[in-house]
């Protein structure tokens, strides 16, 4: 499928990067996409409120992004349904790294998703343009012996982070510590961590993971130093590696 064909069932819809969050940069460095949550199986347009959050988060990360030319978008899926084997979310995450490289070139590109956005990047990794996932509280099948598992071969040569809450009661983060155990093996810049008793929209936490996440995309995307919980849980074996807490005032020790 050529991916400017991307349609809707009824022809309609298309996927859109829409304009960038933020300020405008005078030179694009690195290009960060939001990638919503969304449903198993939907024929639903995208969520507004799925977007409304994905902007939330795009907003801090435009921000400290911006001296190294950081460019933000939040991707408009066709429809908020994965819808099994389709995995359109994918898809549309594929077609929207590909409009980033023929909006601005050959810049690195992080794909960053919560929820069903969080499996549509780590799906989507593949890409060549694609140097960096964050997938916070990600959506996963759970293991079933008739379907292939959830591929990580796609995740070799990328930096990949993994944020879940330990009571998230919508996604189970026991499914996304199995997969980045596989994925470790098949990727050593693979870290996960745990954001205890919080739930799936990790709002408890929500200064330390928005810093989580800022640490990561300018680590990842432009060679800033990671901080020491990063850089130790990138560097540690499973399973310390992959159960990393993420420690309550994490911004603020940080800060200078």
């Amino acid at each position: 499928m050529a991916h400017h064909a991307l349609v809707g069932t009824a022809g309609a819809r298309a996927p859109r990067l829409g304009r960038p969050v933020g300020t405008a940069v005078t030179a694009v460095g690195g290009v960060l996409l939001l990638l919503p949550d969304g449903e198993p199986e939907s024929g639903r347009g995208p969520s507004p409120l799925a977007h409304a959050a994905a902007l939330a988060l795009a907003r801090p990360l435009a921000r400290a992004g911006r001296p190294e030319g950081l460019v933000a978008h939040v991707l408009r899926y066709r429809g908020r349904g994965w819808n099994g084997t389709e995995a359109r979310l994918a898809a549309d995450a594929r077609w929207a790294v590909s409009e980033v490289v023929r909006r601005y070139g050959d810049v690195p590109v992080c794909l960053a998703g919560r929820g069903m956005g969080g499996r549509a990047a780590l799906r989507a990794a593949g890409h060549t343009a694609v140097n960096a996932v964050l997938a916070l509280a990600p959506w996963l099948p759970e293991d079933d012996v008739a379907a292939a598992p959830e591929p990580v071969k796609q995740l070799a040569g990328r930096h990949v982070l993994i944020a879940h809450g330990t009571n998230d009661a919508r996604t189970d983060p026991e499914l996304s510590y199995r997969l980045a155990e596989r994925a470790k093996k098949a990727n050593r810049d693979t870290c996960r961590f745990e954001v205890h008793s919080d739930g799936h929209t990790l709002r408890e936490h929500h200064a330390e993971v928005t810093a989580l996440a800022v640490d990561f995309v300018l680590g990842a995307l432009f060679g800033h130093p990671f901080s020491r919980p990063v850089a130790d849980a990138f560097a540690a074996p499973p399973p310390l590696g992959l159960r990393m807490p993420l420690a309550s005032g994490f911004g603020r020790a940080l800060r200078r």
